[in-house]
């Protein structure tokens, strides 16, 4: 819970005080790198950190996470100029995949089956509340003591983190006999900072999707992905064992929270515009607004893993995820005489349905795959979540911004104006509702709940306690 609370607070708590950042570093429109440069960070070395877990051992490489995430967040909070911040950034994002990847892979191994949704549903309502308390403590913090105390404030709570992780953590199982994927981590690294640097630069209106920065990251992130895919086939020990997949619950399970991830990462990218910009609400009457949804998270993800232990996995997570769907198609009819209420009750029924879907599906995934292979299908979920942000953000703003600038081309007004901008947040809205819809179909495919089941070692491996 520390190490969740943290990271997820880390995460928003940035976003806030980049404007002053910005001014007090001389950063310029750079200043997206100090954002950017963390995120890529986690992302590309989730899947690492989840085989480095089941490797070591989860309990030694999430109290290192924590060590590296303190002292990443210290010298943040010491950084002289934008690029030694941006360099601290990444270091404190190596930190922040090392507690991610391992997180709900702990909770696997210390819970039995039947009670891991209720703990997994405890730990939904801790990323809630630390999503929705980052901008509340930041903008305390920027005010009162500046913006490297956003930092700063990570380190005692992280030392007091890793006393206690280091006096309650059980030892958690390893393998051990298996040579590391020094060939299979690079190309997946490589790819994805590849891949998702391009996702990124594409709806900047700097670049666009037509430019050849652009084109070429996409092109050469996604060749390298393949050929990591291709490497994991033929070589013996690989990083990632793609027999995993064959899991029927498991993959339905990693599929269906990446279709509500990107829903969920393209809500966030528009739905601050339409209360700015549309509505115009100022920042602080928006962010409590948007408080709606995590709030609501924070109460439901708790009661979606009570019932995951006495309702069907397969009903349960179809059927929040049918909620989403329609809480995100009542948000398509968004229309410019809306007040504060209309945005509260349809950002509540997102979350509702998510809350019940989320950790029962995490519970079901964890629970499909096999002992040896627990570190690393934790990590596919927290990468799942991360490249589910990325791509819904990339998603979002090529619906909106396209079909905003063809309506602006047919009717002869501004892109900029109220019912071009509606139009393409309509459309966005629908591709939302219809991506969470295909999650549901997909999470029926995932077939009634299994148990976990040892597969035998095979070539020298055998699985052990770490001590």
């Amino acid at each position: 819970m520390f190490g969740t609370f943290m990271s997820t607070l880390d995460s928003s708590i940035v976003n806030i005080a980049l404007p002053t950042i910005r001014r007090e570093l001389g950063a310029g429109d750079s200043v997206e790198w100090i954002v950017l440069c963390y995120l890529l960070t986690t992302t590309s070395t989730l899947l690492i950190m989840g085989k480095l877990s089941d490797w070591v051992g989860r309990r030694q490489l999430y109290i290192t996470g924590f060590c590296v995430f303190v002292l990443g967040s210290l010298l943040c909070g010491l950084a002289w100029n934008l690029w030694s911040l941006v360099g601290f950034r990444v270091l404190q994002g190596i930190g922040a995949s090392m507690i991610y990847a391992v997180g709900p892979a702990i909770i696997s191994d210390t819970f039995a089956p039947q009670e891991r949704g209720q703990a997994l549903g405890i730990m939904g309502s801790i990323v809630a509340a630390g999503s929705s308390a980052g901008p509340v403590i930041g903008g305390f913090l920027l005010g009162k003591f500046g913006w490297s105390s956003i930092f700063f404030v990570n380190v005692p709570i992280g030392l007091l983190a890793i006393w206690r992780a280091w006096t309650i953590l059980p030892a958690s199982p390893k393998v051990t006999g298996q040579r590391f994927d020094l060939v299979g981590a690079g190309l997946f690294l490589v790819g994805v900072t590849t891949l998702l640097t391009g996702l990124d630069f594409g709806p900047e209106p700097r670049y666009g999707w037509n430019d050849p920065l652009v084109v070429g990251l996409l092109s050469v992130g996604g060749i390298l992905l393949v050929l990591f895919l291709i490497w994991e086939m033929r070589v013996k020990e690989p990083m990632l064992r793609l027999n995993l997949f064959r899991i029927r619950p498991f993959t339905a399970a990693i599929l269906a929270a990446f279709c509500g991830f990107i829903a969920s990462g393209s809500n966030l990218f528009v739905i601050p515009f339409f209360l700015q910009q549309i509505l115009a609400f100022n920042p602080e009457r928006a962010g409590l607004v948007l408080l709606a949804g995590p709030l609501t998270l924070s109460v439901i993800a708790p009661l979606g893993g009570y019932l995951s232990s006495r309702v069907s996995t397969r009903w349960l997570s179809s059927f929040g995820l049918l909620i989403t769907a329609g809480g995100y198609f009542a948000f398509s009819f968004l229309d410019a005489s809306w007040d504060w209420k209309d945005v509260i009750w349809r950002s509540a029924l997102v979350s509702l349905g998510f809350g019940l879907f989320q950790s029962p599906n995490s519970s079901s995934a964890l629970n499909a795959a096999p002992l040896e292979q627990r570190g690393i299908a934790s990590s596919m979920i927290a990468f799942m979540r991360n490249l589910g942000f990325v791509v819904g953000i990339a998603l979002a703003a090529a619906v909106w911004y396209s079909t905003r600038n063809r309506y602006a081309l047919a009717h002869e007004v501004t892109p900029e104006a109220t019912t071009a901008q509606l139009l393409g947040m309509h459309y966005a809205y629908l591709t939302m509702a219809s991506l969470v819809l295909t999650g549901a179909l997909i999470s029926l495919t995932r077939g009634k709940s299994t148990q976990p089941v040892a597969v035998a070692p095979t070539d020298g491996q055998t699985v052990g306690m770490a001590t």
